[in-house]
């Protein structure tokens, strides 16, 4: 499906569209009156298409209902304690607004490890597709209860680009408080928004700031960009639009405003969860002439390989650097940590010797591997 332009977005068969903490929740309370147009909003594009929402806003409703200071954002308890309260505060305002549309509402709270795991990551599939069968919209959020700083996504923009690999979506519709994305801070004079990107380039991420404005959420630009490569690279578009208005979708639409990110690539499914995946458990550093090799498609190979870092051991997802320490991609890895140090930089038949045994293929094979 060729969606380039906002007004495509209608042509979805799945939509998923994410929603903000600073959209629903205003000084500890629920902006019911803008929930209620946006809930009108999902009730027109059910009549061609699937809806999934990826909604914020657990933490701030928890915090003003349990008095606590900085959101709830002052420690990771005071956050786990909120998104306890908040988790039911939310499923309630979804249910109410969406009831009220007469489509049922169905709450999944995930983690990391949920999407991370390829097993779980296909039950997380199997669930939201037989709720969309059964005329449910899944309303999905991280489960911020039981999260820590180390394990979590941490932003629901990825989260929302996840959950669109997970759920075969065609788009993603990010919901946010500026009309796109611009070649600067919006707010300095002369900054201009860009209305299509044709993939998610360094001069791109060099657009954006890490910065979100309202305080109350965990994203901004920077992490809308990053959910735009997991995205464009599992062949789904994605568009960020002003959602503060009433009836987001619709007014802007009517204003052309927005950013729409072209998929670049319809990767199968399973390299799709590969290059989404967010935590690799370490890395390997490989030289030029590995590099090179790469670009053509081979394998990361023993002897192209200059460093390790981590702890891992075989199976694990480790990302590939280059030699100036760029990303160039990320792999399940063939050894463990300690195997990779003791064979790096080898030839296969130094790697026998040292290994006791015939080694294997590659350190990270092409075929468990994507390119970033």
């Amino acid at each position: 499906m060729d969606i380039a332009a906002l007004s495509d977005l209608r042509q979805a068969r799945r939509l998923v569209i994410k929603v903000g903490s600073a959209l629903l929740v205003d000084k500890g309370r629920a902006r019911t009156a803008w929930l209620a147009s946006l809930a009108a909003e999902i009730a027109e594009l059910r009549q061609t298409c699937e809806v999934l929402l990826v909604s914020s806003g657990a933490i701030a409703l928890g915090a003003a209902r349990l008095g606590l200071p900085h959101g709830g954002r002052g420690s990771l308890a005071d956050a786990q304690a909120a998104a306890s309260v908040g988790q039911v505060e939310l499923a309630r305002l979804w249910s109410d607004a969406l009831g009220a549309q007469d489509i049922t509402a169905a709450q999944m709270l995930v983690t990391l490890g949920d999407l991370e795991d390829r097993r779980r990551y296909l039950n997380v599939s199997a669930t939201l597709g037989r709720l969309l069968a059964a005329g449910a919209v899944p309303v999905v959020n991280e489960n911020d209860s039981v999260a820590t700083e180390e394990i979590r996504f941490g932003d629901n923009d990825r989260l929302a680009a996840r959950i669109a690999q997970a759920a075969g979506a065609d788009a993603v519709l990010l919901l946010s408080d500026v009309d796109g994305l611009f070649d600067r801070d919006p707010r300095e004079p002369g900054a201009r928004r860009i209305a299509r990107v044709d993939g998610v380039s360094p001069e791109i991420m060099a657009m954006a700031t890490a910065d979100s404005g309202s305080g109350l959420g965990s994203g901004g630009m920077r992490a809308k960009l990053q959910a735009a490569r997991i995205a464009e690279r599992a062949g789904i578009a994605l568009a960020i639009i002003n959602g503060t208005r009433p009836a987001p979708f619709a007014a802007a639409l009517a204003q052309d405003s927005g950013t729409v990110f072209v998929p670049q690539s319809g990767a199968s499914a399973r390299k799709a969860w590969l290059g989404g995946r967010l935590a690799p458990a370490g890395s390997v550093t490989v030289d030029q002439g590995c590099m090179a090799a790469l670009d053509n498609g081979a394998s990361v190979l023993a002897a192209g390989v200059t460093a390790v870092e981590g702890d891992f051991v075989r199976g694990d997802l480790v990302a590939v650097h280059g030699p100036g320490g760029e990303r160039l991609g990320q792999g399940l890895v063939e050894y463990a940590a300690a195997e990779c140090r003791a064979i790096m930089g080898l030839r296969e038949d130094q790697q026998a010797r040292t290994l006791g045994y015939a080694p294997r293929a590659a350190v990270v094979h092409r075929d468990h591997m994507v390119r970033l």
